[in-house]
């Protein structure tokens, strides 16, 4: 792959492709799953079964069998399968020209733009980065950004389930050099990453009595200093904000909504956070140019 760029190149695209298609399954499975667990505890803890003696003896009611895998995805409206040859990324799309098979149902065109929102995306890497252990790490830590981002967007949330192991990822690749980043450097970027937010959100909440983010913007900022290192906190704190305030005034303005409608900050920082992994230090380097260093 190193001596063929269009084979890996080719490689990233097609694969990236199908992991895009399975990143619709967790953008729209993950969260869920979570509200289920949630329910699930929710019901034990507030059950009067757990203060009835006789309750010892009785089973807990069996629930379907819902994650990443099973069951097989289905049409939302006439709950017909999906065959395989109905799920090839993009192309299936366009052959059903964005209708289901079975009921002619319209099929959201969200579904090709992650597929290829995601190959675009790895092959921007792959292409900066080539062939290298540190492309193939940016890439997966791409692919996860992209699940983080439109969940989201449709939820407010982003799950420990994805920041949490992109955390440890980060830490273990700085420790095996693979980001080029010092142990030291990462586990400091990682501290500050978070409680760079965590102060903002107590600030503004003793000042507002309001909650200004979610601690999953935190932990998505503390993986990006744990890759980046400490030092580009403040480039991704700035260009997330910049992005965020720029994109979210003409999103409010084109729906129509008050100001003070609450927005995801979690895409900016992916978006803050991707741009710095790969062109952080052009960036730094443009600013002080900028003001005379």
């Amino acid at each position: 792959m190193q001596n063929q760029l269009w084979f890996y190149l080719l490689t990233i695209a097609l694969v990236s492709l199908c992991v895009g298609s399975f990143l619709n399954v967790v953008i729209y499975r993950l969260p869920l799953m979570m509200q289920r667990e949630w329910q699930t505890e929710c019901r034990v803890l507030l059950s009067d079964e757990l203060t009835d003696s006789t309750s010892k003896n009785k089973q807990p009611v069996p629930t379907k069998t819902f994650n990443l895998v099973t069951p097989n995805s289905t049409c939302p409206q006439c709950n017909t399968a999906i065959k395989a040859w109905q799920n090839i990324p993009i192309i299936s799309w366009l052959v059903l020209k964005g209708r289901c098979a079975s009921c002619r149902h319209p099929i959201s065109v969200r579904y090709p733009i992650v597929e290829m929102l995601t190959a675009i995306l790895s092959l921007t890497v792959a292409y900066t980065l080539g062939a290298t252990e540190q492309a193939l790490l940016y890439i997966l830590i791409t692919w996860v950004l992209v699940a983080l981002t439109f969940i989201d967007i449709d939820h407010m949330l982003l799950p420990d389930q994805l920041t949490l192991p992109l955390l440890w990822l980060a830490l273990i690749a700085s420790v095996l050099s693979i980001t080029h980043i010092a142990p030291s450097d990462a586990i400091i970027g990682a501290a500050v990453g978070y409680v760079s937010l965590w102060s903002v959100f107590w600030l503004f909440k003793l000042i507002t009595g309001k909650e200004g983010m979610g601690y999953g913007d935190f932990k998505l900022l503390a993986v990006f200093g744990a890759l980046v290192g400490w030092q580009s906190i403040l480039t991704i704190v700035l260009l997330s904000s910049v992005v965020g305030a720029v994109i979210g005034i003409i999103q409010l303005s084109v729906q129509g909504k008050d100001k003070s409608t609450p927005i995801p900050f979690g895409p900016y920082l992916a978006i803050a956070g991707w741009v710095t992994l790969l062109w952080g230090e052009q960036l730094q380097a443009s600013y002080f140019q900028f003001l005379g260093y």
